[in-house]
């Protein structure tokens, strides 16, 4: 484990903040010019795109100097802590009072591989082209990182007396399950965020038309539990011209095709209704009525088909099996001892994942294939009537009053399940309005942000947290 601390003593630095505001004859900081902020932002993100982080190996050791040098010459605290070499994870803190928990806010350094030949611009280099800054990353979650940083940065420029600490942690291998990145931390250095109030972390955004409309502030407060498998058939081995019945890889492809035609069982969560209810009006026409009460209409086999036949509402209402890998013999005319294949299951917050393989067994129904477990997390959830609520809701008013403000379930996962499983509410949101178009980026081709989004986004978010920061008891 590495720690390295920024030279300016928090007690020191923090101290003379709160002086600077309150005694005559000290400097008052500048006034704020959010144009030279939110070309410092993009500037920023630019940088930070171009940094090669795609996990594996994630290599984010490589980015951290970057974010060491946002916060130079500041009173906010930072360390670095390495769960392996290479992997490096940033905390980042801006002490206040101490009077009420701390306010976390998560990005990951992290990043999915880019093919840089279906991409109409360098996935790591990070240019700005007609506003828009081009790069991968850039919404998963670097620009987040980005607003955060900068927010926090200002507050502590401003020298803004806060009730709240406010912590930025900056973690590795979010994008291979978190082990070496949020789970490292809270496993081996959770006294950094021990009483935390709440946590800000991606997973949620403004959900606008393809017209840029502003239509939903969807935070992430529930997410479903991945379950990834591993099935396995071992067999006699020979050769390819002799075709075999227990041929492993034959018994394995009749697993898969029964896997694959089953069809797991609907329910509609309370939170995926509320959350449906309170978009219905922003729906499709013809799905308007099935929104407004989901269970019901889910009843008739039409409504039904019509629903599921989007895949990312079908994966809200029903634990979801994707075959994904498959590994058998590395030569044609051999047939191999053994197959592989795996699954992404990914189930709702209140199913049980023993149940769940005892009912794949029984679809598989061949004791010959092996059931490994790869990953698997405890759900959790945060709750929805939180003061976070009420203050989003007001800055929603503020910038988009037509929006609404709606928790909703994530049918992926993110870093959040560590710190909700510690007791700590986490909220997935980015102060980004995201159209159909843009999410197409995430994890695909051409993934970009514009800088309008990107600058207003750090503002909001220090409206956000210079309200939550110095509102505590």
């Amino acid at each position: 484990m590495v720690r390295r601390l920024l030279p300016v003593t928090a007690a020191l630095a923090g101290s003379a903040a709160l002086l600077a505001c309150a005694t005559p004859g000290i400097e008052s900081p500048p006034p704020l010019d959010w144009e030279v902020i939110e070309a410092e932002a993009a500037s920023r993100l630019s940088e930070y795109l171009r940094i090669d982080t795609t996990n594996p190996p994630g290599n984010e050791v490589s980015a951290v100097p970057f974010l060491r040098g946002l916060f130079e010459d500041t009173a906010i605290e930072v360390e670095e802590f390495a769960s392996a070499p290479g992997r490096a994870s940033l905390v980042a803190r801006l002490r206040g009072s101490g009077a009420g928990g701390a306010i976390l806010l998560m990005h990951h350094i992290d990043v999915v591989a880019a093919d840089a030949r279906y991409w109409e611009r360098d996935p790591f280099g990070g240019e700005i082209v007609d506003g828009q800054i081009w790069g991968r990353g850039a919404l998963d979650t670097k620009g987040l990182g980005i607003t955060h940083a900068l927010a926090m940065r200002t507050l502590a420029e401003q020298r803004v007396p806060l009730n709240r600490d406010i912590v930025l942690l900056a973690v590795a291998d979010e994008e291979a399950g978190g082990a070496a990145g949020a789970g490292y931390m809270v496993e081996s250095h959770f006294d950094a965020f021990r009483g935390a109030a709440f946590m800000l972390n991606e997973g949620g955004a403004i959900q606008a038309d393809a017209d840029g409309r502003a239509l939903a502030y969807a935070v992430e407060a529930a997410q479903k539990v991945p379950l990834w498998l591993r099935l396995r058939v071992r067999g006699t081995p020979g050769h390819g011209s002799m075709p075999r019945p227990d041929a492993a890889p034959t018994r394995l492809v009749r697993a898969l095709s029964r896997i694959a035609a089953y069809e797991t069982p609907l329910r509609v969560l309370p939170r995926v209704q509320r959350f449906h209810a309170d978009m219905a009006h922003l729906a499709p026409p013809d799905q308007r009525s099935i929104w407004a009460d989901l269970a019901a209409a889910l009843e008739d086999p039409d409504l039904e088909a019509r629903f599921t036949s989007d895949v990312r509402q079908n994966a809200m209402i029903r634990n979801t099996i994707s075959i994904t890998r498959f590994a058998a013999s590395p030569k044609t005319n051999v047939i191999p001892p053994e197959a592989t294949a795996e699954l992404d299951v990914r189930l709702l917050p209140d199913q049980d994942p023993d149940a769940f393989v005892a009912t794949l067994r029984e679809v598989v129904a061949d004791p010959a294939v092996e059931i490994e477990r790869l990953l698997s997390f405890p759900p959790a959830a945060s709750p929805v009537d939180h003061p976070f609520f009420d203050a989003l809701r007001r800055l929603a008013a503020r910038y988009d009053p037509e929006a609404i403000v709606t928790p909703t379930m994530a049918v992926g996962f993110t870093d959040c399940h560590f710190f909700r499983e510690r007791g700590i509410p986490c909220y997935g949101f980015a102060p980004f309005r995201i159209t159909p178009q843009d999410r197409d980026g995430i994890h695909g081709n051409n993934e970009r942000l514009s800088v309008e989004e990107l600058g207003r986004g750090t503002k909001m978010t220090y409206e956000l947290l210079r309200e939550l920061a110095t509102d505590a008891p």
